[in-house]
């Protein structure tokens, strides 16, 4: 790959946005960035961009609820009982029951995936502790007595 640095200057462009599609467009060269509207403006001009985020979003791992993640567990979560730990690409893993485990590696069973504006959760349960004991445990805590 070249890359070239130009002191080459638009004194009629005023916005540095107009003024990197400008150059890419004289130039033929690709615009690589994390701004998502200049990417739009460049490939509305025909200019070949890639986004860094969009590829890096491209690139995460996809988990789906009842698949198994290898986690380790870094931090208590906000909820009593919770643990928290990130995947490689940086995705909060929140484990119910993992505060006890703080510091160890465990395998859990993803149970939802949360898409929030700052990025995506997991949510997860460690592997040896089936649902359906944890689901009977609530329900028994709820029951009325006659």
């Amino acid at each position: 790959m070249e890359v070239r640095i130009s002191e080459h200057d638009f004194p009629r462009v005023k916005e540095v946005d107009q003024k990197i599609v400008a150059l890419a467009k004289g130039t033929g060269a690709t615009i690589i960035t994390n701004d998502f509207n200049l990417s739009k403006v460049a490939e509305l001009q025909g200019i070949r961009v890639l986004n860094v985020h969009q590829l890096a979003h491209a690139l995460r791992p996809v988990v789906l609820p009842g698949e198994e993640v290898q986690i380790t567990l870094q931090k208590a979560g906000k909820e009593p009982g919770q643990g928290v730990g990130y995947m490689e690409d940086g995705t909060m893993v929140v484990v119910e029951g993992g505060s006890s485990r703080l510091g160890q590696s465990i395998r859990a069973i993803v149970t939802s995936v949360l898409q929030t504006t700052a990025g995506r959760m997991i949510f997860a349960r460690p592997q040896d502790e089936p649902e359906q004991a944890e689901a009977k445990e609530r329900r028994s805590v709820w029951r009325r007595r006659a």
